[in-house]
């Protein structure tokens, strides 16, 4: 080996979702809403003049993050922005996980967490979920570094009680706890209303999947004064310019918009529902996923024979080699359209 190369930092990446070029496929891969922005991003975006791409974006993000405070009736020294929930959730690992102790996450969860603490050389244990894809709460009863995990889970789509969350948090009140919750406004119970009563509590959301947005890269958590000025004290640090003007201005027109998001999320969650029924009538089980997608095991067809037949189908859906979930796709909900292309294919490609 040569010198320099024991100087390099080596992790394992994030291997993240395909991104098909090929026209004309049913992508139902990454999580991405199906329907287009909010009409209002369309018309603010027909607003923005060349200046927006010549100055400087405000580093703070100010109108932004008044928009998210307002929506959700927080102070704006309660709200930070970031470059999706990725980057907002890299820079809380880097802010907030820096002890000696092992922070925990479960064994089956987003693959980021895992990266970052690799990355950012921060000890980790992942407790298992049980038989049925449930976080057990009394695994992170025990002395750690922190604690983070998403709510609905992912990729299983399992929800966590609000009770406990707080059953956690009261456990776990000497270090910062963080909840994920970029699949929050498709069904479950957000901890927001727990933010009051719990001064390490922090809560992370995204722009990517409600909003329609994962173009934009806009995420934004939510937490005491005290937190979110010690992460921006560490943005600061890192780069004072994440967010550009256009992701700024768009992403406020978005939250301006509820009752779009309010559309766009229930019709996403029928067709869930509808899915869960036409997915069972093929002999396919799944969690009771309150997220955007559905993670199911089929009772005679292997995952990765469904997920490599499917691809050749031109329908895109996620597939993980990984101990306890190799039996298992993602798949995220589509267009009704879409997913009855889905069932069609399924119908005629399974044993009866």
């Amino acid at each position: 080996m040569r010198e320099w190369e024991n100087n390099i930092r080596k992790v394992t990446p994030y291997t993240p979702g395909e991104q098909p070029k090929q026209p004309d496929v049913i992508k139902l891969n990454t999580n991405e809403n199906p329907y287009p922005p909010s009409p209002k991003v369309l018309d603010e975006l027909r607003r923005m003049s060349t200046d927006t791409m010549r100055k400087y974006p405000d580093p703070t993000a100010r109108e932004l993050v008044s928009a998210i405070a307002e929506e959700y009736r927080l102070r704006t020294e309660q709200v930070f922005v970031g470059v999706g929930s990725d980057d907002v959730l890299a820079m809380c690992f880097l802010t907030f996980f820096n002890s000696q102790k092992p922070i925990l996450f479960p064994d089956i969860t987003y693959s980021f967490y895992d990266v970052w603490a690799e990355l950012f050389r921060i000890p980790y244990e992942r407790p298992a979920l049980n038989e049925k894809f449930e976080i057990v709460k009394e695994d992170y009863y025990k002395e750690n570094g922190g604690v983070v995990f998403p709510n609905p889970n992912a990729p299983t789509g399992v929800q966590m009680p609000l009770a406990d969350i707080e059953d956690i948090l009261r456990h776990n009140q000497d270090v910062i706890v963080i909840v994920d919750e970029a699949y929050i406004d498709f069904g479950a119970t957000s901890a927001l209303g727990l933010l009051e009563k719990y001064e390490n509590l922090l809560i992370v959301q995204t722009f990517s999947k409600s909003r329609s947005m994962a173009g934009m890269r806009i995420g934004y958590a939510f937490g005491s004064e005290e937190l979110i000025r010690h992460l921006n004290d560490v943005k600061y640090s890192f780069n004072s310019y994440t967010m550009n003007e256009t992701a700024i201005r768009l992403g406020t027109a978005a939250v301006c918009d509820s009752e779009y998001l309010e559309e766009t999320r229930r019709r996403i969650m029928a067709t869930r529902e509808r899915a869960k029924q036409e997915l069972a009538k093929l002999g396919f089980s799944f969690t009771d996923s309150q997220a955007n997608f559905l993670f199911v095991t089929h009772e005679s067809c292997p995952a990765r024979e469904l997920f490599e037949v499917l691809k050749e189908a031109g329908i895109y859906v996620r597939y993980f080699d990984k101990p306890r979930i190799d039996n298992y796709l993602r798949i995220t909900i589509g267009t009704d359209e879409e997913m009855d292309a889905l069932y069609r294919f399924l119908r005629d490609y399974l044993p009866v």
